[in-house]
């Protein structure tokens, strides 16, 4: 299969007309390959519009919606970042390339250990991997400037926006299957934040993540 040319279909036919029009993170999707870390099954896929099946009923998101995330949170060289979710640890190399630090929170450690030797590949000395349940944040490290969750959350408690420096932003993904809302959430104070909503989207919640009441009749 020929990748480069794939990725660069995936680029103008997928990234650019989902209104990402940001150069750096153009570059920042064709320098650093997809297809070296999604499960080896998948890799044909890696460059699809889907979402690739990962272990333990995970799912990756879709390219498209790595690469709005990524411009929209408009990351600085001098911040701090937490991911809650490693998966198969794409996303974090996007984001450990932008960004001073990742600290990098996964409930599984399996994806600890494939995602290691691709951040090694890479050249990535800034990641901090742990294995933890991040499913109220992870405030050992907070505050932060910048909160990546990557799966959703049917409730949108405020621990995580509350983990946030004043200027962070926190990207999340609300609600429930099959419509649910991708936000970027700012802090402009110490009890005042913005919300900004992106798009519509679909992806499976945080392990214990909370749910809301069902009604009974």
């Amino acid at each position: 299969m020929n990748f480069e040319q794939a990725r660069e279909n995936m680029i103008k036919q997928q990234i650019r007309p989902w209104e990402v029009a940001d150069q750096k993170t153009l570059d920042l999707l064709a320098e650093i390959h997809r297809e070296d870390f999604v499960p080896e099954p998948y890799r044909h896929l890696a460059l699809a519009d889907i979402n690739i099946p990962l272990l333990h009923n995970q799912i990756t998101m879709t390219p498209k919606v790595e690469a709005r995330l990524l411009q929209h949170l408009a990351i600085q060289p001098q911040e701090k970042i937490l991911e809650i979710g490693t998966g198969c640890g794409y996303l974090t190399a996007l984001l450990a390339n932008l960004g001073k630090i990742v600290h990098s929170i996964d409930i599984y450690p399996e994806f600890m250990e494939l995602a290691s030797p691709r951040f090694k590949q890479y050249g990535l000395q800034n990641i901090n991997l742990l294995v933890g349940d991040a499913v109220h944040g992870w405030p050992q490290e907070s505050p932060y400037d910048v909160i990546v969750v990557t799966g959703s959350v049917p409730l949108l408690e405020r621990h995580f926006q509350a983990q946030l420096q004043t200027g962070g932003r926190l990207f999340v993904i609300v609600g429930l299957s099959p419509v649910m809302e991708a936000r970027i959430i700012t802090r402009t104070g110490t009890d005042a934040w913005t919300v900004t909503s992106l798009f519509e989207t679909d992806l499976p919640p945080l392990v214990g993540a909370p749910q809301p009441e069902s009604f009974h009749f």
